[in-house]
């Protein structure tokens, strides 16, 4: 995916998010027992825009709710002080709903691994989906998006930074390389 020079960076994140809202709602079309959970910390505030957006277009309301994975991480250990626990809090019991769970770049997959180990805390759900505004390859558990904004192609060194204007100020995607070059993608 690439920016042209004269495209705003918060249009390209605005598309993703209309690419997936669109998916979403062809998958499920009555968007009944959906819930969005957004991932702590930045696929809080893109499911909060999936919700807002799929309202725009249907105008049914979907329950959002928003996952710490911190404790679930298989990492845990490794991060041990760096990690700040966040509290989560989701609306609705989620057994029997459909959970679609929301984050912004999935790479090997373990915080997808994460969230599903943190859902099922908060009841057991008839399916978990998975929705992504980049999906970078290079995985490390067999988990995959079921909705995709957009797929890239990624050394496994390099980095993918999605900043919202919720949290950073701005919207964007950045490509940084090892050597911590930054170019937009």
């Amino acid at each position: 995916m690439s920016l042209e020079s004269n495209t705003p960076k918060d249009l390209i994140v605005t598309d993703l998010i209309d690419t997936l809202s669109n998916q979403i709602v062809t998958a499920h079309p009555s968007l009944d027992d959906v819930v969005f959970v957004g991932i702590l910390s930045t696929g809080f505030p893109i499911a909060e825009r999936l919700v807002k957006r799929i309202k725009d277009q249907t105008q049914i309301e979907v329950p959002v709710g928003k996952l710490d994975v911190s404790l679930y991480r298989d990492d845990l250990i490794e991060k041990g002080s760096y990690i700040t626990l966040q509290q989560s809090e989701i609306p609705v019991n989620l057994t029997d709903k459909v959970v679609v769970l929301v984050d912004d770049v999935l790479f090997h997959g373990r915080t997808i691994r994460a969230a599903m180990d943190g859902i099922l805390d908060f009841g057991r759900p008839k399916r978990i989906e998975c929705a992504v505004l980049i999906d970078r390859g290079h995985r490390e558990l067999p988990i995959e998006a079921t909705y995709v904004g957009e797929t890239i192609s990624t050394q496994s060194d390099q980095y993918v930074k999605v900043s919202l204007l919720e949290v950073e100020g701005e919207d964007g995607v950045i490509l940084t390389d090892e050597s911590k070059k930054k170019s937009t993608i």
